[in-house]
């Protein structure tokens, strides 16, 4: 009150100094740029700037309409705006455009339209004038949603052009008679080869040896294989905010303590008052209330709503029975059963024939009741003459949503359903078919399943830790940022404390998640931003409570991997490579596959029905070269000496077989090589696009 007082007194003078600060602040921001965020566009492609507010709209659409998170949101936008840049490029360079039927088309094929009631006439047909006057009214009254709908309109105009110049392009896409015919002869000629294999690995590492420039001469000869994406590597150690042994002992003592009941004196009354324990209360809602971490609720569960460990234990209880305590999740918990209901819950399917005039029916439903009754006996009997083909009947005939499910309904309890249908699955038995009326028509109903339900109540504590727990986790997290100010080397540091150090490497500009350490996105804008050096450490709030303290150990840039990095995939390729080398020098005078199996104490391997297709070769493994050597060889003719993947190989080709004869056409052939040319010719489009295209992402200045 004191305080308040002295603030009331000089009020005027906080205000003012309030005001002075805030002017210098914005001032300050003026001059250099800080209190503002960064007004660069989302990204540019090709020089072409992506807006930063479609952007933003487009995130919001996807969280709001598809339930997306933020990171899919901003990545599914990102995706979607350079792949529509890329196209509407193209598309403007060779002037194509669509018009205002493409966009009727493209809307009255959309089935959320074409099925949405509110846009079909009296003859069921969907009608582009109702669509029409719908988007007037959405613009006149609901201007939120006149805008939604103007982003969606966007992104149909856009996608209308580019499945016209996907068209065009997959028009040109075809293979010819020539194709076909190889195509055949893959699968169709078949070789019997024999071989001899020298492994690389007969040869010692010890006599090759591989220097740091062959390393870096093979990487730049082959860039596409050593590409690296912009990176940071880091070192943490991970204090979790996590209850202590005692915690958890100080917690079950305190549940097992609200088990008893308690006599205290009152000091108003002069008497022992008796208060209930959560065995004893006859206000179980009311005493959950005060004392339990999960709230009371009335509601009757089936078995598997609880947990494995427990359900099969809790079902067996006796009333007014209870088990207990156990630990479930982050919770101490005794549970005490209430009540039970046999057969309480129920899944049926059902065959909905509706009529004109029934509840729910829509205007595409024409027949009468009678018709309607007539047609639901039908089907009725076709389902008890053979009850397995309950959910194709169902496909086929249901006018309820649950057709697509095979009429399944799923579980319910009893009330859920109108009275007719609750009556008729909640009185008879599993298996039984029959027919009932209710307001929305005629139900052909097979009763599926049935189980038992509970209702219980749970006296949950939450194991979090003490204030004293938290306290000195606190204390050593600050004592391990203290030494390794002063120390600087995490390892050493961790080490002295006791503490366990972990490692993630290749953290992209835009992760949210690391692995043990969700939404760290804070973590990574750290290790992005342009101050944060090599060795800079910080310290991060845990989501789940606690602290991440991390080191930065590496950075790297967007280019070709280091040596280092790229060096467990080069090292063997070129230690095979100088062993291939050697096993060439020794066995220069062995000219046949007798010989060359002699001099190596080795044995010819004969392989038969090979095809140009055969991935891989018994005993020999993955060896696209062999199988291509195989069919250059005349019959009887052997090969040189060649190196493949895992070892060096000499051949002889024992017999070629071309006897399958050969189709009049190879039209099949072809039709199979033109779909797969054109298979995902949106994708290839893309990335080819994206190869040649200059792209700059500022997704991380904002997200």
């Amino acid at each position: 009150m004191a305080v308040l007082g002295s603030l009331r007194r000089n009020s005027f003078v906080l205000i003012a100094v309030i005001g002075m600060a805030l002017f210098a602040f914005v001032i300050a921001g003026v001059f250099d740029g800080n209190s503002f965020q960064s007004q660069d566009p989302i990204g540019k492609v090709n020089g072409e700037v992506l807006s930063l507010n479609d952007f933003r709209s487009k995130v919001d659409l996807f969280q709001k309409s598809y339930n997306f998170n933020e990171l899919q949101s901003i990545n599914t936008a990102w995706d979607q705006a350079v792949r529509n840049e890329l196209f509407n490029q193209k598309i403007t360079d060779i002037g194509l455009s669509s018009g205002k039927d493409h966009l009727e088309y493209f809307i009255s094929s959309n089935p959320n339209f074409y099925e949405n009631e509110r846009f079909l006439n009296d003859a069921g047909i969907f009608d582009m004038s109702l669509f029409s006057n719908f988007i007037s009214e959405l613009k006149d009254f609901d201007p939120q949603g006149y805008t939604q709908w103007s982003l969606q309109e966007n992104d149909f105009k856009n996608q209308i052009n580019i499945d016209l110049y996907l068209n065009m392009v997959s028009s040109g896409i075809n293979s010819n008679v020539f194709e076909g015919e190889k195509e055949f002869l893959k699968s169709n000629e078949l070789v019997d080869i024999s071989f001899v294999k020298i492994p690389y690995q007969s040869i010692d590492d010890s006599l090759v040896s591989v220097s740091n420039s062959e390393i870096s001469k093979y990487i730049k000869d082959n860039p596409k294989d050593f590409k690296q994406e912009e990176s940071r590597d880091i070192k943490y150690v991970l204090f979790d905010e996590k209850p202590s042994a005692k915690d958890e002992r100080e917690l079950r003592a305190r549940l097992s303590e609200m088990l008893v009941e308690k006599e205290e004196y009152n000091q108003v009354s002069k008497l022992n008052e008796v208060f209930p324990s959560f065995l004893t209360t006859k206000e179980i809602d009311l005493y959950l209330e005060d004392n339990s971490d999960i709230p009371f609720d009335t509601i009757y569960r089936p078995k598997g709503f609880f947990s494995s460990n427990h359900g099969e234990l809790i079902f067996n209880l006796d009333k007014n029975r209870t088990y207990g305590p156990y630990v479930d999740g982050e919770y101490f918990k005794v549970t005490m059963l209430l009540d039970k209901k046999n057969n309480g819950n129920v899944r049926a399917s059902h065959i909905l024939i509706s009529y004109s005039g029934a509840q729910g029916s829509t205007s595409q439903i024409s027949r009468t009741k009678d018709e309607a009754k007539l047609e639901a006996n039908r089907i009725l009997r076709l389902v008890r003459a053979d009850s397995n083909n309950f959910s194709t009947l169902a496909l086929e005939n249901s006018d309820g949503p649950s057709k697509t499910n095979g009429g399944d309904l799923g579980f319910f309890q009893e009330g859920v359903m109108t009275k007719a249908f609750n009556d008729f699955v909640f009185k008879n038995r599993v298996g039984r078919i029959g027919m009932v009326e209710t307001e929305f028509g005629f139900h052909v109903i097979k009763i599926t399943a049935k189980e038992d339900l509970v209702k219980v109540a749970t006296l949950a504590l939450r194991n979090i830790p003490s204030e004293k727990t938290s306290d000195s986790i606190f204390n050593i997290a600050s004592k391990f940022e203290i030494e390794l100010s002063s120390n600087g080397n995490i390892d050493e540091v961790a080490e002295n404390l006791r503490l366990e150090v972990k490692s993630q490497n290749n953290i992209s500009r835009l992760d949210h998640d690391l692995p043990s350490l969700p939404n760290q996105r804070k973590l990574v804008q750290w290790l992005y931003n342009d101050k944060t050096t090599i060795n800079d450490y910080q310290r991060f709030d845990i989501s789940r409570g606690g602290y991440v303290i991390a080191q930065l150990v590496d950075s790297k840039d967007e280019g070709l991997q280091s040596n280092e990095m790229a060096l467990l995939n080069v090292l063997p390729k070129l230690q095979n490579e100088k062993k291939a080398e050697i096993i060439f020098k020794r066995n220069k005078e062995n000219n046949t596959l007798e010989d060359l199996a002699k001099s190596n104490n080795i044995q010819i391997i004969n392989v038969d029905a090979i095809n140009k297709n055969t991935p891989v070769v018994s005993q020999a493994g993955y060896e696209p070269g062999l199988i291509g050597k195989a069919f250059s060889l005349e019959l009887g003719e052997e090969s040189e000496l060649f190196s493949g993947e895992t070892g060096v190989y000499m051949i002889r080709l024992d017999k070629k077989d071309s006897s399958t004869k050969k189709p009049n056409s190879f039209r099949s052939f072809q039709n199979q090589l033109s779909s797969l040319y054109r298979s995902n010719i949106d994708f290839q489009i893309v990335e080819s696009l994206k190869e040649s295209a200059k792209i700059e992402d500022n997704r991380s200045s904002y997200y």
